[in-house]
Parts: C-alpha cells; structure tokens; sequence
C-alpha cells in the first residue's frame, strides 16, 4: 500500500507540469504575429520589420533619424534626429492604436551620450505619465555613420 501512495503522489508531480506546459503551448498557437513596415523599400533592402504585434505586445526595432528613401537627416544635429525617432515611433503605435503611455521598455543607443544627456529633458515631452524602463548605451557607430541616435520600444496594452 505505501508503494501504490508513492506510485500516485510521482505520478500526480509528473502530470501536473505536463497538463501546465500543454495548456500553456496551447494558448500560444492563438496569438498571431502581426508586421509591421514604415517605409517597407528601405526595411526590405535591409532586412528587418520596423514593429512585430504579438497578442498585446508591441515589440518596434530602433528608429533612427531617416527620410522614407533610408538617408539620414539632421546630419550633426542629435536634438533633431531625437525628435525624428520620437516621430517615427509614434506613427509606428498610433498604427496599432498604442501611445507613449502603453510603452514599457525604451532602450537609447547613441554615439554621443554626453550630448544625449544635454537633450534627454526632451522625454519629458514624450512620457507625461510614468518613464519605461530602458537602458541608455553609448555606442561606437550605429547603421549609418551619420545615424547618433537609435530608440527601440516594447508597448503593452492590457485587454
């Protein structure tokens, strides 16, 4: 009898996580990847998808400082190409009805932190309500050598 309790009890810890893991592999298959491309030409050419949509989730690649043919404008001006990546990321969460209030993750990639940091005050335009959390790295180069700022986000929206 104390055999068959330690039978059932291994039994019962082996099937639990299982029913688990398949419940929750099961509720991933409902979610589609939605893709997102802002200018789609460039993005193309260089490979990547400006924002993927998974479920509430909105992942967006670092926007840089570009026209919609990919050259780099406010070329020596990290004020202006800050304000062009706010721009940019903007119509890419307003395409999926998010705001500034739904981000959670902002990450800075600059080759000039010093003056990023001079200009960060600019945020405070961005973020009324609370601040995401992020990382700020001062880089050696970005894609493009005129490029001096890149700023990628994570968005969340609750149901």
């Amino acid at each position: 009898m104390k055999y068959f309790a330690v039978l059932i009890l291994l039994s019962a810890i082996l099937l639990i996580p299982s029913c688990a893991s398949k419940e929750n592999h099961d509720s991933s298959k409902h979610e589609t990847h939605e893709y997102f491309l802002l200018r789609p030409e460039v993005e193309k050419n260089y490979g990547y998808s400006h924002a993927v949509k998974i479920g509430d989730e909105l992942i967006i690649s670092g926007a840089v400082s570009m026209d919609d043919s990919g050259s780099p404008t406010a070329i020596g001006n990290l004020e202006q190409q800050m304000k062009n990546c706010y721009s940019d990321l903007e119509k890419v969460l307003a395409h999926y009805s998010y705001t500034f209030d739904d981000v959670v993750v902002e990450n800075i990639f600059t080759t000039n932190m010093a003056e990023f940091l001079n200009q960060a005050g600019y945020r405070n335009t961005i973020y009324k309500k609370n601040f995401p959390t992020g990382s700020w790295l001062e880089v050696k180069g970005l894609a493009l050598p005129e490029f001096m700022i890149e700023i990628e986000l994570e968005a969340h929206k609750s149901r």
